[in-house]
């Protein structure tokens, strides 16, 4: 075996160039088989991080339409948001609706102004203070309302900043107002960004109790409450929020728990693993066909020794095996030097973008033992070739 190994460095380390480039296909499969699974791993904790942080905390109770709309037109109370907010559990909780504006009434920056077609189609949204603390808008000019404008009909707005600019307001000094057909509302503050109801920022948002006074409850756009929990109380949340709020009648109200993220994991990483690990297979393949096409062109260079060699005494098999011991260093070389790239791949990703690196360790000592598997498998047919020739045939040459 000593021997054997020996002849087989001896046979890479002869031709060191070509032995690099026939091992880079092996390093370029299994780095991307160390990358692919690192990776996958890395996104999936990532993302199970981000689930958790946002959607996992985030809980819609809906109105279920189950009630006389003539005599209760509104399935949530008055007092919504403070009974909400009594949950354990709960970090802010709003009601909210899209209001649909008589016909003819759209948002101006003016009272004249008719407006362009994207103004005109700006939705309008009647959300409690609450929701606003829900969903946590980064606002770049003044402030969102609070329970006073909430209870005294206050007549403000907030808008997004996208908004802003079509209506032509860049400053809130001159406190500018937004006309909703014939209503003015004081715009109070301008943001740009939302961590939930992104829809938020292309609409402009007024408080629910205003928007009852001035167009009533609403009818064909059925209400729904935002609720901001705490990491791991979602669950508990959701089954509590309709007798919370309606413990007379709980049966107008249903609470949409957020989905499992272990599922959202898992089907993420699957596709992202599947898309991937057919890349690297790829690569494999590509590695394999080159170890095969160099060691069969070394058989063909080295016909003069292998026909010395029988001569000397060796035997079919000690040919087949110094050949396939070969290709198996080479890929064995390969599989480490992917292994080290593929580690070092995801460790760059991952400070790149703040992450933990996920590797397993299986699949770190896996690695180089499918680079060993791959030249043994491309190493068959050219050691078998090599030991099917004659000595009297090769030594003529």
């Amino acid at each position: 075996m000593r021997d054997l190994l020996a002849e087989a460095v001896a046979g890479i380390l002869q031709r060191p160039a070509r032995s690099v480039l026939t091992s880079l296909g092996t390093v370029l499969g299994v780095g991307a088989f160390i990358a692919v699974l690192g990776l996958t791993g890395t996104a999936a904790a990532q993302i199970d991080t981000r689930f958790n942080r946002l959607t996992a905390t985030e809980v819609t109770v809906e109105d279920t339409g189950g009630r006389d709309a003539d005599r209760v037109p509104l399935a949530f109370p008055e007092d919504a948001d403070r009974r909400m907010a009594r949950v354990n559990g709960v970090e802010a909780a709003g009601v909210y609706w899209k209001v649909r504006l008589p016909p003819g009434e759209t948002v101006r920056s003016s009272p004249a102004d008719g407006g362009d077609g994207a103004v005109a189609q700006t939705p309008v949204v009647a959300a409690s203070s609450g929701v606003l603390s829900a969903a946590a808008p980064h606002f770049v000019q003044g402030r969102g309302w609070d329970a006073f404008h909430d209870t005294h009909d206050q007549s403000v707005a907030v808008i997004g900043s996208s908004t802003a600019a079509r209506l032509g307001i860049t400053t809130l000094r001159t406190q500018p107002a937004v006309f909703i057909g014939d209503h003015a509302f004081t715009v109070i503050g301008v943001f740009d960004d939302v961590q939930r109801m992104p829809d938020l920022l292309l609409s402009v948002v007024v408080p629910r109790s205003t928007a009852e006074r001035t167009w009533g409850p609403p009818r064909d756009e059925r209400a729904r409450m935002l609720v901001s929990t705490e990491l791991g109380a979602a669950s508990q949340v959701a089954d509590e929020a309709a007798l919370a709020l309606r413990p007379d009648h709980p049966e107008y109200l249903r609470a949409v728990p957020p989905p499992n993220p272990k599922a959202l994991r898992d089907a993420v990483g699957g596709d992202l693993g599947q898309l991937f690990l057919l890349l690297s297979i790829v690569c494999l393949v590509i590695g394999a066909v080159g170890i095969a096409n160099t060691t069969l062109v070394a058989v063909m260079e080295r016909v003069g020794e292998i026909g010395l060699r029988r001569a000397l005494g060796a035997r079919a098999r000690h040919i087949t095996w110094q050949f396939l011991t070969e290709s198996a260093a080479l890929g064995l070389v390969g599989g480490v030097a992917g292994t080290s790239l593929g580690t070092a791949v995801v460790v760059g990703v991952s400070l790149h973008n703040a992450w933990t690196p996920v590797l397993a360790p299986l699949t770190l000592v896996s690695a180089p033992a499918l680079g060993l598997a791959t030249g043994l498998l491309a190493g068959l047919y050219p050691s078998w070739r090599a030991s099917r020739i004659q000595p009297v045939e090769a030594l003529r040459r």
